[in-house]
């Protein structure tokens, strides 16, 4: 099939998940085009999405002039599902506190994005997030009629699932997928119960770098990482309490930082008052390469998160071969069990520093038990050729395919399994 991707942000240092199932549809014979609203806002280090950022197509990248004429075309070419779209958009809008500007706005992106699905002849339209490129695709569905699905991921959609009318899009979307079953019961409560059979969880999964990556000991260092955003989400400062805790205690260890963001001043300001510079080091956004070697130098690794989706970097940790730490919240308890790692109640530094001790302090053997133990559950739950053989088998029932799909078969849970 002809299948497009639509997102926010493409490529982004954080959105490699995507481009691992982009690349897994096309290894199964698909051909995949990628669009986006924007450009990532920085700079790009990773050789793979310096290559995808060639590939795709952003709307932002189009002068003024374009986008109208676009607009001018498409209306003139669909006149009833412009109307429908727009219909559409003012719904939202007043879901939204009526942002009637802004939805208008999206509209306008709609009817570039049915455009190129129309030149492109696609015949299925994916988008990950929920958010407004889920808005988008909505919209450029009532236009050209091409059906459409979403990954919703969260937790920003579940923050504000009324004011995204995520029920709404999940109702008009050819499916819906979460990357957890916590995931997909957030969705339930916002999607009318005729429309749960359209639920489904499709879980992120790993690459074949990951699966290939031979064996190796516990670092000799004792060191912990921390790959994520520097966001208000990923609990970074309760994790500098909980290391500034183990270094008045006397305990020896090096706490690295990877990743950039919002909060990265703020996070800088409180290592310096709580005199972490010794023993915490923030390198900011680096390549897939370096945070494989950085995960590789570490005994654990530790995400502090107070909301989350599932993050994909616990998943390739465990996939290295590495415990992590982590917090009791959302899909993580689905991944993290007591033999592959620690989990503590979100925002308890107490707990945190526990934990983090007991990963420095734990013998190397029981380290690569318990790493051995992490891989196996990682691979077996999250494998990224099984996630697009999934998705491949709804997006063809979706499409109303004449293929038999024999392996297609939907469990009690609405959980979608292939044999």
């Amino acid at each position: 099939m002809k299948i497009a991707y639509f997102t926010n942000q493409y490529p982004a240092p954080s959105h490699t998940f995507i481009r691992r199932e982009i690349s897994a549809l096309e290894e199964r014979g698909h051909t995949v085009r990628r669009y986006a609203i924007r450009p990532y806002s920085a700079e790009l280090r990773d050789a793979d999405d310096l290559a995808e950022f060639q590939t795709t197509t952003h709307i932002t990248r189009f002068g003024v002039a374009r986008v109208l004429l676009g607009c001018m075309s498409t209306m003139v070419r669909r006149p009833l599902g412009s109307c429908r779209a727009l219909r559409l958009a003012f719904r939202f809008a007043s879901a939204a506190r009526g942002d009637v500007v802004l939805h208008t706005i999206y509209a306008v992106e709609a009817m570039l994005l049915a455009n190129w699905c129309l030149k492109d002849e696609v015949e299925h339209l994916h988008v990950h997030f929920g958010t407004n490129p889920a808005t988008v695709a909505a919209l450029a569905h009532e236009i050209c009629g091409i059906p459409y699905s979403i990954t919703v991921h969260g937790p920003e959609e579940f923050d504000r699932a009324s004011l995204l009318s995520l029920g709404l899009k999940a109702g008009t979307a050819s499916f819906a997928v979460a990357v957890s079953s916590f995931g997909r019961s957030q969705l339930m409560r916002w999607t009318d119960p005729a429309d749960w059979h359209k639920l489904h969880v499709v879980r992120c999964g790993v690459d074949g770098s990951y699966r290939s990556a031979p064996a190796f000991g516990v670092s000799s260092e004792k060191r912990l990482v921390c790959v994520a955003r520097l966001g208000e989400q990923k609990g970074h400062l309760v994790l500098l309490q909980a290391a500034a805790k183990l270094a008045r205690q006397g305990v020896d260890f090096e706490l690295v930082l990877a990743g950039d963001g919002p909060l990265r001043a703020q996070i800088e300001a409180e290592i310096e008052r709580l005199s972490l510079q010794r023993v915490v080091s923030l390198i900011g956004s680096v390549s897939q390469e370096r945070v494989m070697a950085e995960i590789k130098r570490a005994r654990a690794m530790v995400l502090a998160s107070f909301a989350e989706g599932l993050p994909v970097v616990l998943m390739e940790s465990m996939a290295l071969r590495r415990p992590v730490i982590s917090t009791y919240i959302a899909g993580i308890p689905e991944l993290v069990t007591a033999d592959t790692g620690w989990l503590v109640p979100a925002g308890d530094a107490d707990a945190l520093a526990e934990a983090m001790r007991a990963a420095l302090c734990e013998s190397a053997a029981h380290l690569e038990a318990m790493g051995e133990k992490a891989r196996q559950r990682a691979l077996a739950l999250h494998d990224v050729s099984q996630s697009a053989a999934l998705l491949e088998a709804l997006i063809l029932r979706g499409a109303g395919a004449k293929h038999a799909i024999a392996s297609l078969s939907i469990d009690g849970s609405g959980a979608t399994e292939c044999s």
